[in-house]
């Protein structure tokens, strides 16, 4: 049997596969965001606050829509947070300019994460569909081939053809699923035990 082609690897980014260092990133944004906000007084005009779209980011991206929404709403929190402890009025448009932008940046960014995980699963699914295929049309080939070649041996009366070939099937077959047992990593089935 040819080797089989392997499914197409999968890029996976460092945020998924270090969330420990993406979820210690979020929270010292969102430490420092913060802290620099305070830290610049009551000034409603310095857009300090809009860098919350970063940890925001980072979380939709890493772990979907509802991280990147509960992201923004923590955001919002400490934006709320700066608001009391500085005293600082908004307006109904201060606020919609600070909430839309946040709210809106989690939302769609971790819908989007969210669909290209699951697209990128549906095409993994379909490559090793499309593997399976093959490998069950090429066990079919060969060892149908093969009894059919058997069959015609029996009929001509090619008893010595016809054991020799049902021989080489047999252990195309064998050497068939071994591989296939093989490549699946579960090693072959236990046999029946008797009741």
């Amino acid at each position: 049997m040819a080797s089989s082609p392997e499914p197409p690897a999968t890029y996976v980014p460092w945020f998924t596969r270090r969330p420990e260092v993406a979820l210690a990133g979020m929270a010292g944004m969102f430490v420092l965001v913060t802290g620099l906000r305070i830290m610049l007084g009551n000034d409603a005009a310095v857009g300090i606050t809009m860098l919350y779209v970063v940890p925001i980011s980072l979380a939709a991206l890493a772990y979907g829509r509802a991280a990147g929404v509960v992201a923004a709403v923590v955001a919002l929190a400490a934006l709320l947070t700066w608001v009391e402890l500085a005293d600082v009025r908004l307006t109904t448009l201060g606020w919609v300019a600070r909430i839309v932008p946040l709210l809106l940046a989690g939302f769609l960014l971790g819908d989007t994460s969210d669909r290209l995980r699951r697209a990128d699963a549906a095409r993994v699914a379909q490559v090793q569909r499309e593997l399976l295929h093959r490998q069950a049309v090429e066990i079919n080939d060969s060892l149908l081939q093969g009894m059919a070649v058997t069959k015609w041996a029996l009929e001509a009366g090619n008893h010595d053809l016809a054991l020799k070939n049902l021989t080489e099937t047999i252990g195309t077959g064998q050497k068939l699923v071994s591989g296939l047992i093989k490549e699946s990593a579960m090693g072959p089935l236990d046999p029946p035990t008797a009741s």
